[in-house]
């Protein structure tokens, strides 16, 4: 494959969208990597943080700095304000009705772990929580925990051909003992995204709640939890251009209401005596401890960045960026029949991620040497290892696309894959 006939392939001079104006805005694509330019496909993993984040961030840390309601003097008041002025960000990006529906966590595991404790121990012996083959680990394993603690019974969903949750057995899978249906938004493998109306009413059919793992959804865009129907909702700021360090659960009012705290230490109390203690209201009642402050309010900073970009644009942008790294990787297997896509073909109703396996080849391997050209990307079971099981795979190679990404990236990584097979299978 010649770079006259990738460059070629992807200019879209009819677009709007104006990504050099948005890379411009991400200080680390200043870099390169022995002496390269930063390609960053690696994007469902960990996005890159916008200089407005790191300004707020830095100007919190320099100028704000103190524990969040233990004191009335001036700079706890302002942490203060400002942590749950990020609350109020995360409700409004969420549409959820209140911010005291937002709890802030260490990231998504951190939010189904607490679900997992928290509504979990609400379960008896008996009771089933639905998940699928789809999910990463952080949404199986922590319900493995609380079937072996309380005696509970996992029921899960298949796999569909594409990699998307499988709803063909649901009416069969949830019976009247199910719970809670958890399953993700979207698959951080195959990109496949989760059709969440059938579930939600199969789960109010049996009054059992319904989770959804956001981590991969959240990155593109504002999230209606109110007209998705569900109970709780998780994900990550890492994953949408925030710090490292925190993540949120959405949860339904009067379902937090109804919860125990996961945790318990400081903040999360009205009153403790030797005796008893009072808990605090949702959402609080879930925050032991000193909260991630600097980092909620960088994770609101970014959600506020996000929402104020061309977010139309950018989703027509990254479904173009992704159709050219499908169809670039038809061009090069030329029927061979060497490279495997794990995930739909169709563009619409599809997150930006493209995950493939080359027979004989490790995904490590791949990851390494495409690195030698700049390109950055994720090889390996991707926490989802029931998933590889049910595709016959140890792990993949995966390029996700953010709304930075440009052609040069998706260049970049087809004619690095061109040479990468040209040399181990000539």
């Amino acid at each position: 494959m010649s770079n006259s006939k990738v460059a070629n392939s992807g200019k879209d001079a009819t677009s709007a969208y104006n990504v050099e104006a948005v890379r411009a805005q991400f200080p680390i694509f200043e870099r390169e990597i022995d002496g390269q330019p930063l390609h960053y496909l690696d994007n469902a993993a960990t996005a890159q943080t916008p200089r407005a984040v790191l300004d707020a961030v830095a100007v919190h840390d320099s100028r704000h700095r103190a524990n969040v309601m233990r004191s009335i003097h001036h700079l706890a008041e302002e942490a203060t304000e400002a942590f749950e002025a990020a609350r109020g960000q995360v409700a409004q990006f969420l549409n959820a009705t209140s911010p005291t529906e937002i709890v802030f966590t260490s990231g998504t595991t951190g939010a189904i772990n607490l679900v997992a404790h928290a509504f979990g121990g609400t379960l008896q012996p008996g009771d089933e929580v639905v998940i699928s083959q789809v999910e990463h680990h952080s949404n199986i394993v922590p319900w493995q925990m609380v079937r072996d603690r309380i005696g509970i019974t996992l029921r899960v969903l298949s796999a569909s051909a594409d990699g998307a949750v499988d709803l063909a057995a649901l009416q069969a899978i949830v019976t009247p003992r199910t719970k809670l249906i958890a399953v993700t938004h979207g698959s951080n493998v195959s990109g496949a995204m989760t059709n969440v109306a059938p579930i939600v009413a199969a789960a109010r059919a049996v009054g059992a709640k319904v989770l959804l793992d956001g981590a991969q959804r959240a990155p593109h865009g504002p999230i209606d939890v109110q007209a998705l129907g569900v109970d709780f909702y998780g994900f990550s700021s890492h994953k949408t251009f925030g710090p490292n360090g925190v993540g949120v659960l959405w949860g339904r009012s009067e379902v937090l209401d109804a919860l125990p705290p996961f945790m318990g230490g400081g903040e999360m109390i009205r009153t403790v005596t030797l005796d008893e203690t009072i808990y605090a209201e949702p959402p609080h009642r879930f925050e032991a401890g000193t909260p991630p402050i600097a980092q909620a309010v960088g994770l609101g900073a970014a959600l506020a960045w996000l929402c104020a970009q061309d977010l139309t644009g950018a989703a027509r942008h990254e479904q173009r960026l992704t159709g050219r790294l499908i169809d670039g990787l038809d061009d090069i297997d030329n029927n061979r029949g060497l490279i495997r896509l794990i995930g739909p073909r169709e563009l619409d109703n599809r997150l930006p991620v493209v995950s493939f396996a080359i027979e004989g080849l490790h995904p490590h391997d791949i990851c390494q040497l495409l690195d030698g050209h700049g390109v950055a990307l994720r090889g390996g079971h991707h926490c989802a290892q029931p998933l590889m099981d049910f595709f016959g795979l140890t792990g993949t190679t995966r390029a996700s696309v953010a709304l930075y990404n440009n052609d040069g990236d998706v260049d970049a990584f087809l004619n690095g894959l061109d040479d990468v097979i040209k040399l181990l299978k000539p």
